[in-house]
């Protein structure tokens, strides 16, 4: 590719006869390498910007990727964590139930002696009051000999 420089430096041989004008042919390279280098310059400066911008999309496609790469990595964490929850609550909930099974066998067990001590006192109370029953009996009869005498 021509730069500025190659153009505004080209000379031309000259011709005797039928040729172009030498001052016409200056004054359009003039013209010429100026707007060429106009175009060069913004040639180079997009080349440039293009090469950033480049550069900014590989940078934006890693920043990309490795937000996936963590999305997916806390979405694997989240089951993870999720799972030994569910698992963490379902050992709570076996043990609990387990537990509720001892604790209602304890209260049966509780409630059955509970019962056998109010049938034993039940039982107390019932030959007490046939002791009294008698003893009160025996008294009236007593009462009643020593007011005969």
């Amino acid at each position: 590719m021509l730069t500025p420089l190659d153009i505004e430096n080209k000379k031309f041989s000259k011709q005797m006869m039928n040729g172009y004008s030498v001052e016409e042919v200056d004054d359009f390279l003039d013209e010429l390498t100026e707007d060429y280098e106009k175009l060069y310059k913004e040639v180079a400066e997009s080349k440039n910007k293009m090469e950033e911008l480049q550069e900014n999309v590989e940078k934006y496609k890693g920043i990309e990727s490795t937000l996936q790469n963590t999305l997916v990595m806390a979405q694997l964490a989240a089951d993870d964590i999720k799972k030994a929850a569910q698992k963490e609550a379902d050992k709570i909930l076996l043990d609990a139930q387990g537990d509720a099974r001892q604790t209602a066998r304890a209260l049966d067990q509780d409630i059955i002696l509970k019962k056998k001590t109010l049938e034993d006192l039940e039982k107390q109370l019932d030959v007490y009051r046939a002791k009294m029953e008698s003893l009160l009996i025996s008294q009236l009869e007593l009462l009643k000999e020593s007011n005969k005498d």
